[in-house]
C-alpha cells in the first residue's frame, strides 16, 4: 500500500519544420487574425513525409530515459491516434529502438486523453508490483490524418511527441502519481473521428461507396463537452488530493485551443495565468499535447518543484481525464 508511480524523468521533442499561420492562408481561405482569434494558435510543427509517429517517439523517450538518468525501463506505452501501420502496434518498434530489449510494449488508443490514460496503466502496472519502470509516451502525426482543404483542422493540429520515466517510490514523494479521474461516453464517438478505415468502414482498392479517411470534428458540440468535462474532473482530483482551488498552482490542459483552456479556467474559478499555455507555438497535438506542455513550461520557468499540478484532458471517444500531484525536481531531456 505504500508503493506509487513517481515520475523520475521527461523529454520532448516536435519536427523541425514549422508552418506558420501565413503559409496555412497560401493555401485556403483563412488568414492569420482567423486563426489567431479563434484558436489562440500562430504556428504548428509538421511532421516531413518520411517521419513516422515511431520516430517521434523515439527522439521523445530518448529525451525522457536521458532525464531519468535511466538506460533501461520494464515497460514501454505509446498513446497514438496515428500508429505507424494499423497492425502491430508501434510501441514494441519504439521499445527495441530505444534499446530496451524485451520490455512489455503496447499501444493505448484514447486520442487526446490518450496520455493521461496511459499515465493511470502505468501508474497501475507499478502500484501492483507488476513492473519497477514505465516509459510512457504520448505521440502523434495527426497531420497524416487532415483533409488538405478543411482550415479548421489544418489551422489547429501540429505533430510532437513527449513523454515521462516513471519507477517505483512512495506516494508521499514529489512526482507520485494518485487520484486519477478517468471517464468515457461513447454516445458522443461520432464527434470526433475518422469516418473510414477501421473495421466498421474498411478502405479497399476499388470499394464501392464514398469513403473518408480524414479526421472530422463537430467544433461546437466538441468545445461544450471538453469544457464541461475537463472542468469537472480537474475538480475533482484536486479535491481527492485535498486542495482547494485557490492552492492549484499550474493548470496544464490539454492544448485543444486557447479558448478551450480558458473557458476550463473560468469554469473551475482558476485565474487564467495559471494555465500552461504552449498551443500557440506548436498547436494540438493530440496525445503529446500535455507532455510538451509540462517540458515547455519547466524550460519557461512557470512550472517549478513542488508546485501543486493538475493534468486533465478530453479527447475523442469521448474520453477525458485528469489527474492531480506535486512537481518534482526534474531537468528536462
Amino acid at each position: 500500500m505504500n508503493r506509487a508511480a513517481v515520475i523520475r524523468g521527461i523529454g520532448a521533442w516536435v519536427p523541425p519544420r514549422i508552418v506558420t499561420n501565413d503559409e496555412l492562408a497560401q493555401e485556403l481561405d483563412t488568414s492569420d487574425e482567423w486563426i489567431r482569434s479563434r484558436t489562440g494558435i500562430s504556428q504548428r510543427h509538421i511532421a516531413d513525409p518520411d517521419t513516422a509517429t515511431s520516430d517521434l517517439a523515439v527522439e521523445a523517450g530518448g529525451r525522457a530515459l536521458k532525464s531519468a538518468s535511466a538506460s533501461s525501463v520494464d515497460c514501454v506505452i505509446v498513446a497514438t491516434s496515428t500508429p505507424d501501420r494499423p497492425c502491430p502496434a508501434t510501441a514494441p518498434l519504439v521499445a527495441s529502438r530505444l534499446g530496451l530489449g524485451t520490455a512489455a510494449a503496447f499501444d493505448v488508443g484514447a486520442v487526446c486523453t490518450g496520455f493521461l490514460y496511459s499515465l493511470a496503466v502505468g501508474a497501475g502496472l507499478i502500484a501492483a508490483g507488476t513492473v519497477e519502470s514505465v516509459l510512457v509516451l504520448g505521440a502523434d502525426t495527426f497531420s497524416t490524418l487532415l483533409d488538405p482543404g478543411d482550415r479548421s483542422t489544418r489551422a489547429v493540429f501540429g505533430d510532437g511527441a513527449g513523454g515521462v520515466v516513471l519507477a517505483a517510490g512512495t506516494p508521499d514523494e514529489p512526482g507520485a502519481l494518485g487520484h486519477f479521474d478517468l471517464a468515457s461516453d461513447g454516445v458522443g464517438s461520432e464527434l470526433i473521428t475518422v469516418p473510414s478505415g477501421g473495421s466498421r468502414d474498411p478502405m479497399r482498392t476499388g470499394s464501392a461507396g464514398a469513403a473518408d479517411p480524414y479526421f472530422r470534428m463537430e467544433g461546437k458540440a466538441v468545445f461544450r463537452n471538453a469544457v464541461e468535462r475537463m472542468a469537472a474532473s480537474a475538480l475533482r482530483v484536486a479535491e481527492a488530493r485535498g486542495w482547494s482551488v485557490r492552492a492549484v498552482d499550474l493548470l496544464v490542459a490539454h492544448q485543444a485551443n486557447l479558448r478551450i483552456m480558458h473557458a476550463v479556467a473560468d469554469q473551475m474559478r482558476l485565474p487564467r495565468e495559471r494555465c500552461a499555455v504552449n498551443v500557440d507555438h506548436v498547436g494540438n497535438t493530440a496525445a503529446a499535447s500535455i507532455p510538451l506542455a509540462l517540458v515547455d513550461a519547466m524550460d519557461d520557468g512557470t512550472l517549478r518543484p513542488e508546485h501543486r499540478v493538475v493534468l486533465t484532458a478530453f479527447g475523442g471517444g469521448l474520453t477525458w481525464g485528469s489527474c492531480a500531484l506535486r512537481w518534482p525536481d526534474l531537468v528536462p531531456g
